[in-house]
Parts: C-alpha cells; sequence; structure tokens
C-alpha cells in the first residue's frame, strides 16, 4: 500500500497567511476591495474571481466547522453561541455583499471573454441570485437558519429506554431487525412514543418556519416558497411540472413492487396480519446482519472496499482518517442524521453519521464516502463554484457508490449467505427509495402552494400522500396517531427544504451508472469519474451525458431500470 499525502491548503495570497475570523469590521476590507477594485482587462476579472473565491472559501470552511461541532456535540453551548454567532453577525452582511459582488461581475464587459469552461455556469447562477435577492430578506434568512438549527437539538435530545439502558432513537431501531416480534413490537411503540411527545413542538417549528419561508418567497415576487426555491437552488433543468410527472411515475411503475415486496414478507414471516414493526426483520427470521461491531472496524472495511473499486478512492478515506476528519459512532447528545461536509480551502471534507453496527449504517458511509470522492476529484479545480454541484448531480456520486461497491462487500460478510442477503435488503430498500422521495416530496409541494393550512389540514394531506405511495398491505390499525406524524422524521423538511427530490433523480441516475458498471467495469467506473470531475461546470444534463446515462425521469426509463433491479434481484 502506498503511503498517503496528506493535502495542504493553498496559499492565501488575497487574505494573507495570518488572518483569524473574529469581527465583521475585520473582514469587511476584503469585501469593500472586491466591491471597489478597477478591472481592465479579463485578466484582470480573472484575478478577481480568484480573490473572491479564496475568500468565500475560507468562509465557507470557518462555517463548516462550526456546524459540525455543534452537529457532534449539540449540549455544548459553547458550539452553538459560535454557530449562531457566524450566522447573525457574519452572514447577513455576505448576503448583501454577494448580491454587490454578482451585479460587479455581469456588468463587467470583459466577462464574456473568460474562457475557462464553467464561468457561464457561475455567471447563470449569480445572474439568478441577483434576481432573487431582496435586502429585507436579510434578517429573514438569518431568522430562518437559527429556526433550523431547533431541529437537530430537538430530535438530538430524544432517546428511549430500553433493558434499562437509555439509548439514542438510532441505536433502539436496530431492535426493529431482532426476530423477537414482541420485542419489535415494544421497541416501535417507545420509538413513536418519543417522538410523539415532541409532536407539537415540531409542529410549531414547521409553522414558523414555514411562514417564513413564505415571507421570503412574496417579498421576492414569487407566488409561493416552493417557486422561490426552484429559483434559489438554480433549477435550469426542470421545472415543478416534471417533479409532478416523477410522483406519477413511481406510483405507476414502483408502488405496485412495493405491494409484491409486503405480500412475499407476510407470507414468508407467516403473519395474519403484517404490521410497521415487520419490516427491518429478515423475512426468513435470520437474526440481522451485523457487517462490523465498531466505528473503526466499519472505517477500515470500507477503506479496504474502496481501494478493492479503485486504489485512489481508499486513499482519499485514509486521507480523511489520518486528518480526523470522520465521527462515526451514534452517541447520546450527537445531531441525527449522516452527511459530508466539503471544507473547501483545505478540500478534504468531513463525514458525520450515527452508526450502530446495521447494514443500513454501511450503506451510509458507502453513501457519505461517495460525496468525499466528489470533493476529492473537484478541489483543484478554479473555483469554489465549479466545486459546488447542484443535489442533483451531488447524489448521484453518494448513490452510486452504494451500488459500484457491491461486487466488494465481502470485506464485510465473510459469510456467501449473508452477503447475498446484505445485496437483496440493499436493493429492496433502492425500490423502497423512490416512492418515499415522491411522498416528501409531493408533500412539500402542498405545504408551501397552501402557506396558510392549518395543522390538521397538513396532518390530512400528509395521509393522502402518504397512501398513494406506501404498500395496501401493511396493517396500522391502532396506531393511525403516529402515522400523521412519520414525516416528522425527515429532517430535510425542516433544514434543507424542497431537497429531496434529488435522491429520485440521482437514485435513477445511480441505478444507470451500475448498470453500465456491470456490462463493463473499467468504461463504467471511469464515465462515472468523468462525471464527478466536472464538479459544475457544465449542464446537469451534460454531466450525466459525461457518465453515458440520461437525466430523464419519465415513466418508461423509471419502468427500464427497475426492471433492471428486478432481474438484479432474481439473480441473487
Amino acid at each position: 500500500m502506498s503511503a498517503i499525502t496528506i493535502p495542504q491548503r493553498p496559499a492565501r495570497t488575497f487574505l494573507g497567511e495570518e488572518f483569524e475570523l473574529t469581527t465583521w469590521e475585520q473582514l469587511q476590507p476584503f469585501y469593500e476591495n472586491l466591491k471597489k477594485r478597477a478591472i481592465h482587462s479579463v485578466n484582470d476579472l480573472r484575478q478577481w474571481f480568484l480573490d473572491k473565491s479564496e475568500l468565500e472559501s475560507y468562509l465557507s470552511e470557518n462555517f463548516a466547522w462550526r456546524y459540525i461541532r455543534m452537529t457532534c456535540d449539540t449540549g455544548s453551548e459553547q458550539y452553538q453561541k459560535e454557530f449562531n454567532d457566524f450566522v447573525e453577525n457574519f452572514q447577513p452582511h455576505l448576503s448583501a455583499y454577494g448580491n454587490e459582488l454578482d451585479k460587479k461581475a455581469l456588468e463587467n464587459p470583459y466577462w464574456g471573454e473568460l474562457k475557462d469552461s464553467g464561468f457561464d455556469i457561475t455567471l447563470r447562477s449569480m445572474k439568478k441570485a441577483i434576481e432573487i435577492f431582496r435586502e429585507e430578506n436579510i434578517p429573514i434568512q438569518t431568522q430562518i437558519q437559527t429556526e433550523q438549527a431547533k431541529y437537530g437539538a430537538i430530535v438530538g435530545a430524544m432517546t428511549v429506554n430500553i433493558d434499562g439502558e437509555e439509548v439514542t432513537l438510532q441505536k433502539a431501531s436496530d431492535y426493529l431487525q431482532s426476530t423477537d416480534r414482541a420485542l419489535r413490537e415494544m421497541v416501535w411503540n417507545k420509538l413513536q412514543v418519543r417522538r410523539f411527545e415532541s409532536k407539537d413542538q415540531l409542529d410549531e417549528l414547521l409553522n414558523t418556519l414555514r411562514d417564513l419561508r413564505h415571507q421570503l418567497a412574496v417579498n421576492a415576487g414569487f407566488a409561493n416558497f416552493r417557486d422561490y426555491m426552484f429559483a434559489a437552488l438554480g433549477r435550469f433543468d426542470y421545472t415543478p411540472q416534471d417533479c409532478f410527472n416523477f410522483h406519477e411515475s413511481v406510483a405507476e411503475a414502483v408502488v405496485p413492487m412495493l405491494n409484491d415486496m409486503a405480500a412475499e414478507r407476510k407470507e414468508a414471516l407467516q403473519l395474519d396480519s403484517l404490521r410497521p414493526w415487520d419490516f427491518k426483520v429478515d423475512p426468513q427470521n435470520r437474526p440481522p446482519l451485523k457487517p462490523f461491531s465498531t466505528g473503526e472496524e466499519l472505517l477500515e472495511k470500507t477503506i479496504t472496499c474502496f481501494t478493492l473499486l479503485d486504489p485512489e478512492l481508499g486513499d482519499y478515506l485514509r486521507v480523511m482518517k489520518a486528518m480526523g476528519h470522520l465521527d462515526l459512532e451514534s452517541r447520546k447528545g450527537k445531531a441525527p442524521g449522516g452527511y459530508n461536509y466539503p471544507l473547501e480551502e483545505i478540500g478534504v471534507p468531513f463525514i458525520f453519521m450515527n452508526a450502530t453496527s446495521n447494514l443500513r449504517d454501511l450503506v451510509t458511509l458507502l453513501h457519505e464516502g461517495g460525496h468525499a470522492v466528489h470533493n476529492f476529484v473537484t478541489r483543484d479545480l478554479l473555483l469554489n463554484s465549479f466545486k459546488n454541484p447542484p443535489a442533483e448531480v451531488a447524489e448521484l456520486a453518494s448513490m452510486s457508490m452504494e451500488l459500484l461497491t457491491m461486487d466488494y462487500w465481502n470485506v464485510f460478510f465473510d459469510n456467501e449467505e449473508d452477503l447475498r442477503r446484505a445485496k437483496i435488503q440493499h436493493l429492496e430498500s433502492i425500490i423502497e427509495t423512490l416512492p418515499w422521495v415522491a411522498t416528501i416530496d409531493k408533500f412539500q409541494h402542498w405545504l408551501y402552494e397552501n402557506p396558510a393550512h392549518s395543522i390538521e389540514e397538513r396532518q390530512t394531506m400528509w395521509l393522502q400522500i402518504y397512501e398513494q405511495f406506501s404498500d395496501s398491505i401493511t396493517d396500522w390499525s391502532s396506531f393511525e396517531e403516529f402515522k400523521k406524524y412519520i414525516w416528522q422524521k425527515q429532517l430535510h423538511i425542516y433544514e434543507v427544504p424542497f431537497y429531496y427530490i434529488e435522491y429520485g433523480m440521482a437514485q435513477l441516475g445511480a441505478i444507470g451508472v451500475w448498470r453500465n458498471y456491470k456490462q463493463n467495469p473499467q468504461k463504467g467506473l471511469q464515465g462515472y469519474l468523468n462525471a464527478l470531475k466536472l464538479g459544475y461546470t457544465a449542464p446537469i444534463s451534460a454531466i450525466y451525458a459525461a457518465a453515458d446515462i440520461p437525466f430523464d425521469f419519465s415513466k418508461e426509463y423509471i419502468t427500464e431500470l427497475m426492471n433492471f433491479v428486478k432481474g438484479e434481484l432474481e439473480g441473487l
């Protein structure tokens, strides 16, 4: 195994090597310099972009570390204070100056002469940002960020008592794989009851966020927050109608497969009635798969898995380990979920997750590792805006990695039967993912198209949408109250609104990447990496084309991909 090289951040030629962020007053002169600097040639303009990118990369990484520390320890008042300090005392200024600098770039007569690929994409995004910017929205955006951070604190504090031990909800969820049905039911009940205890708090938090977001949209001249977000997220390649078409395609092409899977599960488990706590247990009532025991073992085996796919990919994770850029194990006081946070100055990201010891955790690290690969292969692109692709591309990187590594999962399972089970479980989870994505996305469209809705109307609409995309076999009798609040566990609704349809689009793309890889491993992997290396220097459809896949979510294409997955499942 070759020795790894720890990357160094580029020299700070504009900010200076000694710069340390403490106050806005100390940062402002750099923004004034960019705002007032005379630009007399295309080279001057190019240097102006480089200096702006250096400044933005420094600030992005500074903010990232504040967020990382806060989520690793939600109980720390100091970390919360440092995060809020940036949100309240820096971001409002950055937003105002950002708009001024966007206008300066677009008004410059030389920008048409910038030849590096990617500038056209960056300028397109700047133009959109100028269109939607409103001075009066700056304090609202600050308020929204402060409110959003409350979700992690509320959910991070949730624990349940199992056998006299206080455990996180993530850890408790592992019991749902137990072959003891009475234990599963008891734990499932405890999880729902604990979430239910916070339902009013979470309902009110969403009401607050919905109202603030609607005001933001109206101020910017939009009919609703959904339309505002399509502009803010730079969705140049598709429309809300395309999302509705995706919902319908999934309902027609994928939901029947959910019904088949549920019916098979019910029969295999020999149940009179399939209940919500019967979904994570093995259908043959075998004990749960345990691909690793500790976070350290999970990381080491994942590094081996990546190395077998491509040695360079394994080295990326080795670098992160050497730099301490991973926090993998679940513990009390840690925010829920998992993420890969880009660190834009050093170019080596940070992975955060809540591993216990199950297959889902293994897939989470492969997924976040895919994002990390994306950060590594784009770290040398010219501007930081080139390194920030939209989620439809970012999630293609992560979801493809889940599938590309499957040939090497024997690293985690030395028993052939366990390996087969793991692959089947993962492929079935893909079939489950698409309807859930459609459910959450359709629900979000409704939330913001109807900004004056009541909590009761929200519950009614949630149930209606949930029924459309779930199987008709599961028996929820006596637990209808819990069903009304399932959406509250989806952090995207609170923290990153409208960021969810991307998972569906990228899941389709990932199946396409995997299909190419199965046909020709070398060519398939190269296509995947070619797409990632583009960062955001091309439109989404061109990036997908670089991976030899279409950016398509028609019923015909979804059916074709689902048939491929079905064939792979049958082969197992």
